[in-house]
């Protein structure tokens, strides 16, 4: 049984992810950072698909705690082949609001969190010649969103992440793509009010946002049934970015 490790998966894309993945006969781990009771209930989901479902507390912007993540699911499991990088913040500020502890805050989750997780990864995948990871950015780490610049950029430095780490790991075989989704109906977006979902609707030529399993297909589909497939972004996002 192979090993996938999704951060972020209490909720959202994450929770989607990890069902998606015990559906298909994977040991899902899903990491959290406050929610353990949230992060088990998504574990008896996927425990229900007849596979071992593993609940694993970890800020991931933090080293230590990567490493004994890492660790404990090595000791007991072998090692993580498909890493989904999906733990990430967001915030909407005008740029001239932002504090440099906003900065920092956005770049240790969805930058430094991203490097620390793939490279603890990597010692395993590279043993065994093979591995997928997959990194989460957003349509607007390509084109970049008003009020949220921070966020915007972090996104970008996923992607190029992405694009560097593909190049340089492809002889060893292992892959590294990369989902840059338009607007989910996620927690993330709990924050919009009707009139903002509904503009995003009308400016979507799909005319409606994606749902977290939209994107968890998506995420499937380069983590497992692309094995020709890698330094790629695919951006599920309606049409709205072309």
């Amino acid at each position: 049984m192979k090993n996938v490790l999704i951060t972020g998966a209490s909720r959202g894309i994450g929770a989607a992810c990890a069902k998606l993945f015990a559906k298909n006969g994977f040991r899902v781990f899903v990491n959290y950072i406050k929610n353990k009771e949230l992060a088990e209930a998504v574990c008896a989901e996927c425990r229900a698909f007849g596979v071992d479902a593993i609940s694993i507390g970890a800020d991931i912007s933090v080293p230590t705690a990567v490493n004994a993540m890492f660790s404990e699911i090595e000791n007991r499991y072998g090692g993580v082949d498909i890493l989904i990088n999906n733990a990430g913040i967001a915030q909407q500020l005008l740029f001239s609001d932002i504090t440099e502890a906003d900065w920092n805050r956005m770049f240790d989750v969805n930058v430094k969190g991203t490097y620390l997780c793939s490279q603890a990864a990597l010692p395993h995948m590279i043993h065994q010649k093979c591995g997928s990871i997959v990194n989460l950015s957003s349509m607007w780490g390509l084109v970049g969103a008003s009020c949220e610049v921070h966020y915007s950029a972090a996104k970008a430095a996923v992607i190029g992440f992405t694009k560097a780490l593909a190049k340089e790991l492809a002889p060893s075989g292992i892959r590294v793509n990369c989902v840059a989704p338009g607007a989910v109906n996620t927690e993330m977006n709990a924050h919009l009010s009707k009139e903002d979902i509904a503009l995003l609707c009308d400016e979507t030529p799909l005319g409606r946002i994606a749902s977290a399993e939209e994107i968890a297909e998506a995420i499937y589909f380069l983590a497992v049934n692309s094995s020709f497939t890698t330094g790629q972004i695919l951006s599920p996002n309606g049409g709205l970015v072309i």
